[in-house]
């Protein structure tokens, strides 16, 4: 299994904290986010990163780290969207299965395992405003049948956090342009879904760092989860 991360972001909600450090090496608890991140994987062959934004930090930072010995950062021009991102990596990844990893979330490790026992998957986690999140809808097996975004709904809902797990073939799976003019990864899981099994896991620890109290709150959360178990 390969293992893929979207570190290309601007982090502009982190802002004035990334205007001279890239979102993914923002220091948590003493170690960068995007350290964390790759601590938390299951084995795997090969890592490939997607960067753009300072990017010249992440190829200094993947250098020292003693994680991953098979790296390769992978420059994303334009950004696109994460589903452009997911595709700039297609002529470099090796494996035959594909786990795709937000750059900007800290995950379980332990959740990370289980999914990658799937032929395909992804991390749901529950939440309770699923206005603000791209929602996921189930079969009756209990995996995906499609994903809504930002859906006119309210109570608790399972939300896509970001972490997938992918068949090579994605790689070949057409993408058109959404309406806020990206590529969106979102648009190859629904495709898979609608061809095969599409697992849904549901997360146990999921934090995202998305804007400034995000990331300062997480200095101080619990993050034994993220420890590999390797």
């Amino acid at each position: 299994m390969d293992a893929i991360i979207l570190a290309a972001g601007l982090g502009t909600r982190l802002r004035p904290h990334t205007e001279k450090i890239p979102k993914p090496l923002l220091p948590i608890q003493g170690r960068p986010l995007l350290d964390w991140i790759i601590g938390a994987l299951p084995p795997i062959e090969r890592l490939l990163v997607v960067v753009n934004y300072l990017a010249e930090q992440i190829d200094d930072y993947l250098k020292t780290q003693s994680r991953i010995t098979n790296w390769q950062t992978v420059r994303q021009e334009v950004p696109r969207g994460t589903g452009d991102a997911l595709k700039s990596c297609a002529p470099y990844a090796q494996s035959d299965k594909i786990m795709v990893l937000n750059g900007d979330d800290l995950f379980s490790a332990n959740d990370l395992h289980r999914l990658a026992r799937h032929p395909a998957g992804m991390l749901a986690h529950p939440v309770d405003e699923p206005q603000k999140f791209g929602i996921v809808f189930q079969k009756a097996d209990g995996s995906l049948d499609y994903l809504a975004e930002k859906p006119a709904l309210t109570g608790t809902r399972l939300a896509n956090i970001g972490a997938y797990l992918f068949p090579r073939k994605v790689f070949d799976i057409p993408l058109e342009k959404s309406p806020r003019g990206e590529y969106e990864i979102t648009d190859a899981v629904s495709q898979l879904a609608k061809e095969m099994n599409f697992a849904v896991e549901q997360a146990t620890f999921w934090f995202p760092i998305g804007n400034v109290p995000a990331w300062e709150a997480s200095q101080s959360i619990d993050l034994t989860p993220c420890v590999s178990i390797q």
